[in-house]
C-alpha cells in the first residue's frame, strides 16, 4: 500500500505573507493597485468626508475603489460578497490592507460619489490617451440595454397606474366581504386557514394599494424625448428607469451607452438613460466627449476630414443628421434603409431565418384573401374616371392629400352594383354580408401626383453610407463596440444594474467601464513593458 502525507481541510494555520507579494506583475489587481497608487488622484473624495477633528476615522476611498473594481471584474455586484471577500479571500486582503469594510460602506461608496466616480473615470480615459491607447481614428457609439432594479409589473402610464389601482380597491372591497362571511361561518381547522389567507391577502393588496396611491399623489405624467412629447409609462419603484424591448424581450432599466476608440477599444465616455430610444442620446454623447477631449487637452480633429464618429441606425434621425451636418463632424449613421439598399446584402434576413419560419409565412400569405389590386381597374387621369374588372364606372369620391403627401383620387362602386356582381368574391374582401349592410361597394384609390420632398440631412448621410468608402467605414463600427459589450457582459457578467436611479446606476456602468480600460491599460500600456 502506498503512504501519503496526510491532508485535512477542516483546518485553521498562521500564514505569514506580505501583501505586495500577492499582487503580482501582470495581473488585473496589480494593475488596479498600481494606477490607485502612482497614478489617480483621489483627494477629489475628500469633499465628502469632515471627520479631521470629530468622529471616526473613514476607509480611505482607494482601499474601495481597488475592491470595487476588482469585484467587478469578476462578476460580483453584491457588496455583502464583497465584504465577505475582504474577510476570506488573499486577493481582496491584500487590495484592502487586511481591512474589511462594512457591506453598507461598500453600497455607499458606489451610490453616494457619482461625481467622483465619473471624475476618475475621466483619470483613466486621460491616463490611456498618454500611454498612446487612444488614436483618435474612429469612434464607435451604441448601446447596451440592461434590466435594473426596477420591477416592469410596476409600470404603467398616470391612467393605467389609477386603473390599477382602482382594480386592487374592488379586490380588497371582495376580500373584506369574504372574512366578514367567514367570520360568521362555523369554526374549524379548515376555516381557520381560509381566514388566514384573506387576511394575508387583504394585507398584501393593502400594501400595493398605498403604494401605487402614494406614487400618484405626487408624480406626473413622463413625457418622452420625442418630437410628439408623448406620455411614456412611468415606474412606481424606479421612475428614471424605462420600459424597453429587446431582443430577449421586454425589460425595465437602463440604456448603458457607450464610446469606444477604434485603436484599442477604450471607453472614451460611458453614460446611462432610462429610455430605450436612443436618438436623443447621440448629441450629449458627442458633446461631452469634445467637451471632455478639450479640457483634458486631449487632441482631437472634429472636422470633416478629422476623427470619423460613427453610430449604428439607433441613433438616425433627421434633428440628428442636422446635428452632425452643421457641426461639421466626419459622421457616418445609416438609416434603417442602410442594408436593404445594399445589393450584397438583399436577401439576407430570408437567408438566416430558420426554413419552417419562412414557410409558415409563406402559407399565411397564401390563405389571405386575395382580391383585383388597383392595377385590373382602368383608370383615365384625363378625364378623371375608373371602370371596374367587371365593366361598371366607379363614382368619384374625393380628392386629397394622403399622409405622406401625395396626390390621391378615391373613387367608390355603388354598393347595389357590387352586391349582384359576379366577380365579387374576387372584388370584394367580404362579399358575403355585402347585400345585407349599408355602405359603399369597393373602393379604389391612385395617387396623380407623387409627394417632391425637399432634400434633407438624413439623404446628405444617406449619399455619405451609400459610397464604397462610406460602407468600408462603418463596417468598423461593429468590431469596434461590440467588444467592448462582450467583455462587460459576458466575460464581467454584467447582466443587469443592481441600483436604482440614473445617477447611481451611471456610476455602475462607468466603474466597469474602468475595468475593460484598465484592462488595456494592463495588455497595452507601460504595465505591459
Amino acid at each position: 500500500m502506498p503512504n501519503y502525507i496526510p491532508y485535512d481541510l477542516n483546518q485553521n494555520t498562521m500564514i505569514v505573507i506580505n501583501f505586495r507579494d500577492q499582487l503580482q506583475r501582470g495581473t488585473f489587481e496589480h494593475a488596479i493597485n498600481h494606477l490607485i497608487e502612482n497614478k489617480l488622484d483621489l483627494s477629489i473624495f475628500d469633499v465628502a468626508y469632515k471627520n479631521d477633528e470629530n468622529g471616526r476615522p473613514a476607509y480611505d476611498p482607494a482601499i474601495l475603489l481597488k475592491i470595487v473594481l476588482f469585484a467587478y471584474s469578476k462578476g460580483i455586484t453584491s457588496s455583502r460578497e464583497i465584504q465577505w471577500c475582504c474577510q476570506n479571500n488573499i486577493i481582496f486582503k491584500a487590495l484592502s490592507c487586511d481591512t474589511v469594510p462594512h457591506y453598507t460602506t461598500i453600497a455607499s461608496f458606489v451610490s453616494g460619489h457619482p461625481k467622483s466616480i465619473h471624475a476618475i473615470f475621466e483619470q483613466i480615459v486621460l491616463t490611456c490617451h498618454q500611454e498612446g491607447l487612444i488614436g483618435n481614428e474612429l469612434f464607435a457609439i451604441d448601446g447596451c440595454k440592461l434590466p435594473s432594479d426596477a420591477a416592469k409589473e410596476w409600470s404603467g402610464t398616470i391612467k393605467e397606474l389609477t386603473e390599477k389601482r382602482n382594480k386592487i380597491k374592488r379586490q380588497i372591497s371582495e376580500h373584506m366581504k369574504r372574512h366578514a362571511a367567514y367570520d360568521k361561518a362555523e369554526e374549524s381547522q379548515q376555516h381557520d386557514d381560509a381566514i388566514q389567507r384573506t387576511e394575508q391577502a387583504i394585507d398584501t393588496l393593502e400594501k400595493a394599494f398605498d403604494k401605487i396611491d402614494a406614487f400618484l399623489k405626487t408624480a406626473e405624467p413622463r413625457k418622452g424625448q420625442g418630437k410628439s412629447n408623448k406620455e411614456v409609462k412611468s415606474n412606481i419603484t424606479d421612475n428614471e428607469s424605462a420600459k424597453m424591448g429587446t431582443n430577449k424581450g421586454t425589460l425595465q432599466g437602463f440604456n448603458g451607452l457607450g464610446a469606444a476608440d477604434k485603436l484599442h477599444q477604450v471607453v472614451i465616455d460611458a453614460q446611462a438613460f432610462g429610455s430605450g430610444s436612443e436618438q436623443h442620446t447621440l448629441k450629449p454623447i458627442i458633446d461631452t466627449i469634445r467637451e471632455r477631449f478639450e479640457r483634458l487637452d486631449i487632441p482631437a480633429d472634429f472636422t470633416p476630414d478629422g476623427v470619423i464618429v460613427t453610430a449604428d441606425t439607433g441613433f438616425s434621425s433627421e434633428a440628428n443628421m442636422k446635428y452632425l451636418h452643421e457641426n461639421e463632424l466626419n459622421a457616418y449613421v445609416p438609416d434603417n434603409q442602410f442594408r436593404s439598399r445594399d445589393d450584397k446584402l438583399r436577401g439576407q434576413k430570408t437567408k438566416h431565418k430558420h426554413p419552417n419560419l419562412v414557410k409558415s409565412r409563406a402559407e399565411k400569405q397564401k390563405k389571405k384573401l386575395k382580391i383585383f389590386p388597383a392595377e385590373d381597374f382602368i383608370f383615365n387621369a384625363k378625364e378623371m374616371t375608373c371602370q371596374c374588372p367587371a365593366g361598371e364606372m366607379l363614382h368619384l369620391r374625393q380628392q386629397r392629400q394622403d399622409t405622406h403627401g401625395n396626390q390621391k383620387v378615391f373613387f367608390t362602386g355603388r354598393l347595389s352594383q357590387c352586391s349582384a356582381c359576379h366577380l365579387k368574391k374576387a372584388c370584394m374582401r367580404n362579399p358575403i354580408s355585402a347585400s345585407h349592410r349599408k355602405g359603399n361597394g369597393r373602393q379604389v384609390s391612385f395617387i396623380i401626383a407623387k409627394r417632391k420632398p425637399k432634400p434633407g440631412f438624413t439623404d446628405w448621410m444617406k449619399e455619405r453610407i451609400d459610397t464604397s468608402e462610406g460602407k468600408q467605414i462603418y463596417s468598423h463600427r461593429m468590431s469596434v463596440i461590440e467588444p467592448v459589450f462582450g467583455n462587460i457582459c459576458v466575460n464581467k457578467k454584467l447582466d443587469r444594474f443592481s441600483l436604482r436611479g440614473k445617477e447611481k446606476v451611471q456610476s455602475q456602468w462607468q466603474l466597469y467601464c474602468m475595468v475593460h480600460n484598465i484592462e488595456k491599460l494592463m495588455n497595452y500600456g507601460e504595465l505591459a513593458r
